[in-house]
């Protein structure tokens, strides 16, 4: 089911954003951290898989839409890494999440506060590197000819579209300078523990059973711990 929360905004007050939620009889409470950008889309039908496994196994959890992306109404040239870190902590606050699980480039606004698990983690830096090749190919076919880093350094001075994304300069120099992933006391559980084609290296959105399964499996023997 989807619910609303009050996500903060950088700019002051608050805004209403949704949330799919699953809950549940035991006392976890996940919130779960897509991945940015695309790979979201990607990710989100098998993540819906993963939580609702996970609320058979009496584990709640909640998937919140940040500013500025999915049904946000906020502008999402607005937006920052550190801005969504803010609004992951209030997320958390909010679900009453007992843990984590961060997916992807999801590790790099995971409250540090909370124990749980980062999937397959990836730096910012290297999606920033994927939009900026994607948008490059995007121009060479209508007979555009910037490369990756032109794209970047353009972003990074004015802002501006990379395939796809209205992203402001700020928030490019935050993802060029997350070029590590901090774990903290996060665990991460490598693709290779859940087994199959990565998701979001396929070209067309899908989801994978065996895969939803092996990783609610594994998340609920850790909880159970």
């Amino acid at each position: 089911m989807y619910e609303t929360w009050p996500a903060p905004l950088i700019e002051g007050g608050t805004s209403e954003e949704m949330a799919l939620v699953f809950k549940a009889t035991g006392g976890n409470r996940l919130l779960v951290l897509p991945p940015l950008f695309e790979e979201a889309n990607r990710l989100r039908r098998q993540l819906r898989e993963v939580m609702r496994l996970l609320s058979l196994r009496g584990i709640a959890s909640a998937l919140p839409d940040l500013p500025g992306c999915n049904e946000s109404i906020a502008p999402l040239g607005k937006q920052t890494l550190s801005g969504w870190r803010t609004a992951a902590v209030a997320a958390a606050g909010h679900f009453g999440a007992t843990h984590v699980l961060a997916v992807r480039t999801g590790a790099a606004i995971a409250p540090a506060e909370l124990p749980g698990w980062l999937y397959a983690p990836q730096a910012p830096a290297r999606a920033l590197t994927s939009l900026a090749r994607a948008q490059s190919l995007s121009e060479a076919e209508t007979g555009g000819g910037r490369q990756p880093a032109e794209i970047i350094a353009e972003a990074r001075e004015y802002g501006g579209h990379v395939a796809g994304w209205t992203l402001s300069g700020e928030i490019i120099r935050e993802l060029e300078q997350s070029t590590d992933v901090q774990t903290g006391y996060l665990v991460v559980v490598d693709h290779e523990e859940i087994g199959g084609s990565p998701l979001w290296l396929r070209a067309e959105i899908g989801e994978d059973a065996d895969q939803a399964q092996a990783l609610a499996d594994l998340l609920a023997r850790e909880l159970a711990r």
